[in-house]
Parts: C-alpha cells; sequence; structure tokens
C-alpha cells in the first residue's frame, strides 16, 4: 500500500479562482493606478483595498463628499472600473474583476438595484408573466439575481452585449 504524498497550498484555490496573494497583488496595482489618477485631477480620496468573494475590491472615499461626487456616478466609476482593470491586467498578464467603489456609489446602486427589483416582483405578483429589468454590467446583474432569489423569483440574463439584462420571473 502506498501513501499518496500530494500536497496542495493552503492559499491554493479549488478552482481557477485568483489565490488571496493574487488579489492582493491586484489590489496594489489598482490603488497605485487610482491614487495617480486622483493626482493627476487633483482630487483628494483614501483608498481601501480588500478582497471580498474571490475579487480585489478598492473603495476610494473623501472626508469631503463633494470632492469624489462627478467621480461616483454610475456610469463614470464603470468606466474608471475598466480602465484600472486594465491596468491590472496589463501589469500582471491576467484578467482581473477588481471591483471599484468611489464614494459610496456601490452601496447606493445597490439600493437603487433593489428597488428595482422590488418594482418588478410586484407587477410579477401582480399578474405579469415576467419583468424585465434595464441592461447592466455584469456584477449588477449578478447582485439582483442574488436578490430575485432572496425573494424566492426566478431570474436569467437575456441579450449582449451592452444590451444584457435581467428578467425576472415567478418560476
Amino acid at each position: 500500500m502506498t501513501e499518496n504524498t500530494d500536497v496542495i497550498a493552503a492559499d491554493a484555490p479549488a478552482d481557477d479562482s485568483p489565490t488571496l496573494d493574487q488579489l492582493e497583488k491586484e489590489g496594489d496595482i489598482a490603488a497605485d493606478y487610482i491614487e495617480e489618477f486622483l493626482d493627476i485631477c487633483d482630487l483628494d480620496g483614501d483608498i481601501d483595498i480588500d478582497a471580498r468573494n474571490g475579487r480585489a475590491y478598492l473603495s476610494v472615499q473623501a472626508t469631503d463628499a463633494d470632492n469624489l461626487r462627478l467621480l461616483s456616478k454610475p456610469e463614470t466609476v464603470n468606466a474608471l472600473q475598466e480602465l484600472t482593470r486594465l491596468a491590472v491586467q496589463n501589469k500582471t498578464g491576467s484578467f482581473s474583476r477588481l471591483i471599484l467603489d468611489i464614494g459610496g456609489s456601490r452601496d447606493a446602486r445597490q439600493t437603487e438595484l433593489a428597488s428595482l427589483v422590488a418594482r418588478a416582483i410586484e407587477r410579477i405578483q401582480g399578474g405579469a408573466a415576467e419583468a424585465s429589468l434595464p441592461a447592466m454590467s455584469s456584477y449588477e446583474r449578478k447582485l439582483v439575481h442574488d436578490l430575485v432569489s432572496e425573494a424566492g423569483f426566478v431570474s436569467e440574463s437575456k441579450g449582449e452585449g451592452r444590451d444584457r439584462h435581467t428578467v425576472i420571473s415567478a418560476s
């Protein structure tokens, strides 16, 4: 009888998910990129780096909320997030699923999405077979799928590219 001596590294993921070390490296690269961006824009902001759900998560806050007001608009955050992901990918050679939050924009958007989901569910409870939500990013669709599931309903993404959206139904 032979003994199996294979050793698996403690921080190696069971799938293709990035390790904690990789996420921390992504976060550091992204923080440097965002810090340079803020310097160019002559804006002050504190950057926090975290790893959540297999993603690097950067949060930019300022003591003066107006300081980041323009950057915290959803379209601006998404565009800056994509640029930051590209900067990380350029340095690491790997695709990044980094999440960027500026001035609490992600929490505000999650509240908006929860309201959209609640109204869609009301339409279904009122007799509609399904309810479609507007097109949104993959991250936002994931949040919607989670909210819909928690409410006991079913959702699926439909469409392609920028038109990809979520459709909610009772079953």
